[in-house]
């Protein structure tokens, strides 16, 4: 006997309808995948079994052949256990067909519980745009899936909560909206720009680049208040519009980086990496490609700080990010692309002591110490960022608590005056 579902995968923030396909026949007991699956989607065959048999429902005996098509498309993660378990329902007549065009996603546990996946926006996206008319999820994917308008979305906690709809009985659905607080109340968790006071030049300087998308370089001694005016700026660049939002989101869905409770991301995002970064963790990649730091920035702020102690190759890796807005990457499985339009805050000491220029304490580095160090930044990546800020000797501002000093003289990139 033979059954086709429908499920989706993604790769890269793209997502993909997936044929499911269910033989049963006449033969000794196997149970085999095929369609180019992944060590994690091979392990489904024991926990669809133990979350069958768990659940109350009598595991289909024989040859099993489960098919995953379009078999060209390399299948990754535990998402396509719901969709088998439901085929094994079919197979076995506890659930009746229907001509309702459904798409199923769904880790399973052995006890039948019906687990988180990542992607599940991107996955309501491509559902709707083949013409789906529902998509059955799980629970904890449900606040950002019934964002995309068009198609029904059906959170289930378990496969026998997933029965229970599809026999038309009372479902667990709690089919939440978009659950973002207000904008400006969750920007303020952080901090707000408005707290700063003094340092009228680095603040002029901020504002210019939050309003025209320039990038920045905040250099001065340690304590001058670097890194706290960088944790404000994205306190005054504007909320996200809805399709940047739901473009937000997707990125960080794919990421596994949203929060806890799910919904549509409505601020911009702030990433501060440890300098420790590795280049993959910063512009993306790996084997099954996953957004690095510079993707989970899009339309937001991305904050370097220590720049001159990044790894020269990963700062490298960062240049055509920063002109392209996107990053493109190819693998043997295929080619995707993350969008990376980001704001660039980079902090950096002036010296490897970073005391050169502090009235109150005295630089120990000779003067080659500090032109080798300057020089661990290329003056291709230098080019990039239009506006550089010099913090002055023992520079201090007024601020309320938590805020340090600030930068006092500007400068802009390649001999171009800056702010002040």
């Amino acid at each position: 006997m033979l059954v086709r579902v429908h499920s989706a995968a993604t790769f890269g923030i793209d997502a993909h309808v997936l044929d499911v396909e269910l033989d049963v026949s006449r033969g000794l007991p196997s149970f085999t995948i095929v369609g180019l699956p992944d060590a994690g989607v091979r392990e489904a065959r024991e926990r669809v079994r133990s979350a069958l048999r768990n659940s109350g429902y009598a595991p289909v005996s024989g040859a099993i052949t489960v098919n995953l098509a379009p078999a060209t498309l390399r299948k990754v993660g535990a998402a396509i256990d719901l969709p088998i378990a439901v085929a094994f329902l079919f197979v076995a007549g506890l659930v009746p067909a229907t001509e309702k065009r459904r798409i199923y996603v769904g880790e399973l546990g052995l006890d039948g519980e019906v687990r988180p996946v990542r992607g599940a926006l991107c996955l309501a996206l491509a559902a709707r745009e083949a013409g789906f008319e529902e998509l059955i999820l799980p629970a904890g994917n449900a606040a950002e899936a019934s964002a995309v308008d068009g198609i029904e979305t059906v959170p289930v906690r378990s496969l026998s909560a997933t029965v229970a709809h599809l026999l038309g009985e009372a479902a667990d659905r709690g089919n939440a909206k978009n659950v973002a607080g207000p904008p400006r109340e969750r920007a303020r968790a952080c901090g707000d720009f408005s707290e700063i006071r003094g340092q009228a030049l680095a603040r002029r300087a901020l504002e210019i680049a939050a309003a025209g998308g320039h990038h920045v370089l905040l250099s001065g001694p340690p304590g001058t208040g670097k890194t706290m005016l960088a944790r404000r700026v994205p306190t005054i660049l504007p909320p996200l519009s809805r399709p940047e939002s739901i473009e937000v989101t997707s990125v960080h869905s794919i990421a596994g980086a949203l929060p806890a409770d799910g919904g549509l991301l409505s601020e911009p995002p702030f990433r501060s990496p440890h300098h420790g970064i590795s280049a993959p963790g910063l512009v993306g990649g790996g084997t099954r490609p996953r957004p690095g730091e510079i993707s989970l920035a899009h339309r937001g702020v991305l904050f370097l700080d220590e720049l001159p102690e990044f790894r020269r190759d990963v700062l490298e890796g960062i240049r055509q990010p920063l002109e392209e807005k996107r990053v493109s990457l190819v693998r043997v499985g295929g080619a995707c692309v993350f969008p990376s339009d980001f704001l660039l805050v980079a902090a950096m000491n002036p010296c490897p002591c970073g005391f050169y220029g502090d009235a109150r304490r005295m630089c120990r580095c000779s003067e080659g110490e500090r032109l080798r160090y300057a020089r661990r930044l290329s003056g291709p990546l230098l080019d990039r960022i239009d506006l550089h800020v010099a913090g002055a000797a023992g520079a201090r501002g007024d601020h309320h608590p938590g805020a340090g000093g600030g930068p006092a003289e500007a400068r802009g990139a390649r001999g171009v005056e800056g702010p002040g």
